[in-house]
C-alpha cells in the first residue's frame, strides 16, 4: 500500500505553513485561505483549516541508511523528542525498523522511520528529496478489529503486525494504518499526546487500485476511484 495523498485538519494553519515552509524548507505546492499542500516524495501532504486543533501521529519514510544523517539534519532545524532520558531513537525489533520523533507546528507527533527490510539505501547526502513518502497515519478507534476488517474488505489491504485488541497495523511497509484502541492505548509513543480519533482524508493505492478514504469520529468511509 502507498499513501498517495492525505489531508489533516488543524486550527493552526499559519503555524503549520511556517513549520513546513520555513523550518523544514518544503516548497508550498498549493495554498489558499483554507489550507496548503506540500509534496513529500510521492505523497501530497495537506493541512486544512478547522475549528479544532486535532492531534495526529504520522510518519515519513526515509532511506534505510540515512537515519543518522537525518538526525543531524533535524537537529539543525528543531528539537528532537527525547525517549527515556537522552535517547532519541527507537528500534522496533519485530518491524526491523528504527525511528526518530519530533513535533510539527501544530503539536502533532511526526516521525522519520527507516525500514531495513526495504533495502532502499541512497548515496547522496540527506536532504528533503530523500523523504520518500508519508508512510504511516494513526487511526485511533474504539474497535480495532472492525476497522481492520473494513480496510481488508473495502480496500483489499491486509493486517500486517500487532493485535486486534490494542494496537494493530494494516497495509505494507510502504504504507501503514496504525490502528490504535484509544480506550486501551491512551498516548502516542514516546509522548503524552492523546490518541484522539482525529479526522483525515486520504487517497491510497492498494494493488494498483486507487481508493479514497474518509476517517471521521473513529469511523471509516471508502470509495474506489
Amino acid at each position: 500500500m502507498k499513501i498517495k495523498e492525505i489531508t489533516l485538519f488543524t486550527n493552526k494553519i499559519e503555524s503549520q505553513k511556517i513549520f513546513y515552509g520555513n523550518v523544514l524548507g518544503f516548497e508550498i505546492l498549493r495554498e489558499n485561505e483554507n489550507g496548503f499542500s506540500v509534496q513529500v516524495g510521492y505523497s501530497v501532504l495537506s493541512f486544512k483549516k478547522s475549528k479544532k486543533n486535532h492531534k495526529y501521529h504520522y510518519c515519513f519514510l526515509i532511506p534505510s541508511n540515512k537515519l543518522d544523517e537525518s538526525i543531524v539534519w533535524l537537529n539543525e532545524r528543531l528539537e528532537i523528542i527525547k525517549i527515556e532520558g537522552d535517547r532519541i531513537t527507537q528500534y522496533f525489533e519485530s518491524w526491523n525498523a528504527k525511528s526518530v520523533y519530533f513535533y510539527d507546528g501544530a503539536g502533532n507527533v511526526a516521525e522519520f522511520i527507516v525500514r531495513y527490510d526495504l533495502k532502499n539505501e541512497q548515496k547522496d547526502e540527506f536532504n528533503l528529496s530523500q523523504i520518500l513518502c508519508v508512510n504511516e497515519i494513526g487511526m485511533p478507534t474504539k474497535n480495532v478489529g472492525k476497522i481492520n476488517s473494513e480496510l481488508e474488505q473495502q480496500l483489499g489491504s491486509k493486517f500486517w503486525k500487532g493485535n486486534l485488541k490494542r494496537f494493530a497495523t494494516n497495509g505494507t511497509q510502504n504504507g501503514l494504518f496504525l490502528l490504535v484502541n484509544n480506550g486501551l492505548k491512551k498516548n502516542w509513543f514516546p509522548t503524552d499526546l492523546e490518541t484522539e480519533s482525529a479526522p483525515f482524508d486520504a487517497t491510497v493505492i492498494v494493488d494498483g487500485n486507487y481508493h479514497k478514504i474518509e476517517f471521521k469520529k473513529g469511523e471509516l468511509n471508502t470509495s474506489c476511484q
